[in-house]
């Protein structure tokens, strides 16, 4: 690092700092760090260095507006609403019920719950689940899409139905580590499975 340069996590710690105290209500709350990774990571590293030098701005201002319509993921007061956390799991588990109906049997019969594998996908926007460059694809994706969280519940279904085989056959311990620790593959598979879900008529 070249002297005198802050370190990129520096960056980082200020832009949620700045974000927790203009958003007392809502504050810091763990996980965020993930949602402005791969924003800063997109700015900080254009080839051209004058977009380079205002990263921290621009990175703030898309968490900022992309925090805005996440936000309900991190309040757990708002779990029950319509965009909460609890009510995009239920409408991931129903759309897996239609896309798959084994599977979504097989998780009933193993009381395998959305909440111990899904609630970090959604809340995170799959930032956890795989390399930095799949990430970026994936979210190139979903804000593209004006209906992105509609296309968020297609794409988590589309991880699991890409599984279904080894799910099928897998007990809960099994299965639980399969969803937890998704296996790496070609994420255009995972898209491609997403957009044919969301094709289907149910």
């Amino acid at each position: 690092m070249t002297e005198g340069k802050e370190a990129h996590w520096e960056v980082v710690e200020r832009i949620l700092f700045l974000y927790a105290k203009l958003n007392p209500g809502q504050s810091y709350v763990q996980g965020m760090n993930e949602i402005i990774g791969p924003i800063y990571h997109a700015f900080a590293s254009d080839p051209d260095v004058t977009f380079r030098e205002h990263a921290e701005c621009d990175s703030f201002f898309c968490f900022t507006n992309l925090m805005s319509e996440i936000r309900d993921f991190f309040i757990k007061s708002l779990d029950e609403t319509d965009h909460g956390i609890n009510k995009m799991m239920s409408r991931m588990l129903q759309q897996l019920k239609n896309s798959d109906l084994d599977v979504w049997l097989k998780f009933q019969q193993l009381e395998l719950k959305p909440q111990y594998y899904s609630f970090r996908w959604i809340t995170l926007l799959l930032s956890q689940e795989f390399p930095l460059p799949d990430v970026l694809r994936i979210w190139d994706t979903l804000f593209s899409d004006e209906s992105r969280f509609d296309f968020l519940i297609y794409v988590c279904c589309a991880m699991i139905v890409i599984l279904r085989n080894r799910l099928l056959n897998g007990d809960f311990p099994s299965n639980l580590k399969l969803l937890q620790n998704f296996p790496p593959m070609d994420v255009q598979i995972i898209l491609s499975k997403a957009v044919e879900l969301s094709q289907q008529k149910n």
